[in-house]
């Protein structure tokens, strides 16, 4: 009877012992610091993740911040599980991408709108641009239309009708009266140099390369876009990850009214939060 009593005592301390480990480990990988790193253009995406990830700090988050200054390579780095998300890109982009190359990647939300602008070192307006002229413009196909969306706009060409501008390609261009030609073939962050050497009568410049170059979209450009522009930058994860708490948590810092204020303040106009 004596030994049935010892070893019943044995057998609840060896279970006592071993909750009381897995407590500690709960506890323990409840308190883990978490690290996530992020992929993003240098300006203004790491500069608002630089923010960001002070908030992120005070919560235990570590928020790395890998700069990549291409719009090739951040979706590459995501989808091969070498970052956790990445910070550059709109909605129609990602779904190019994810077209061409089969990335498994979803957006956990939108951030800012870069307006895009019309550069000229000779010109003060569309209006002013010969006939004839080159118009300098990305190799990003998913920007054709918001490239066209200028000239519509100012009346200077024609689309097909029927076709949203955020859908339209040049080919879509059935009125072209000042015979303007859009030069597609050139990476965006090389424009800004050719727009410096006078490369072309017109350059557009995605505003984060404009940025990062010390040009204004609203002082230095003679037409910008305005707030309803559809192209707002967003968080981009691989699918399955939407939910993790710490990419969670990351958006909803990213969209807090402390982060619009920083966008707001930094920015004057030529950042704008998204809605």
């Amino acid at each position: 009877m004596q030994k049935l009593f010892s070893f019943v005592t044995l057998f609840a301390l060896v279970l006592f012992l071993a909750a009381c480990g897995n407590d500690s480990e709960s506890a323990s990988e409840e308190g883990e610091a978490k690290e996530i790193t992020v992929a993003a253009s240098p300006a203004p995406h790491a500069e608002i993740l630089e923010k960001a990830a002070e908030i992120l700090a005070e919560e235990d988050i570590t928020l790395n911040v890998e700069i990549v200054n291409d719009y090739v390579t951040p979706n590459r780095l995501l989808a091969d599980e070498e970052v956790d998300a990445n910070f550059f890109q709109h909605t129609p982009y990602l779904d190019g991408e994810i077209e061409s190359h089969g990335y498994d990647l979803t957006s956990i939300g939108n951030v800012h709108i870069e307006p895009m602008a019309v550069y000229s070192n000779d010109y003060d307006s569309l209006e002013d641009i010969p006939d004839g002229s080159t118009i300098l413009v990305s190799n990003n196909p998913a920007e054709e239309g918001r490239f066209l969306s200028f000239f519509v706009d100012a009346g200077l060409i024609e689309i097909e009708d029927g076709i949203e501008i955020q859908d339209a390609t040049f080919d879509d261009i059935t009125e072209n009266p000042h015979d303007f030609n859009f030069d597609n073939n050139t990476a965006p962050e090389l424009l800004v140099s050719m727009y410096e050497n006078n490369e072309a009568p017109a350059v557009i410049i995605n505003a984060n390369f404009a940025i990062d170059a010390d040009l204004n979209p609203v002082d230095d450009s003679i037409v910008v876009e305005d707030g309803n522009s559809p192209y707002a930058n967003l968080i981009a994860v691989r699918s399955g990850d939407e939910e993790r708490p710490e990419l969670q948590r990351l958006i909803e810092v990213l969209q807090s009214d402390e982060i619009k204020t920083f966008i707001e303040e930094n920015y004057n106009g030529t950042i704008i939060p998204a809605e």
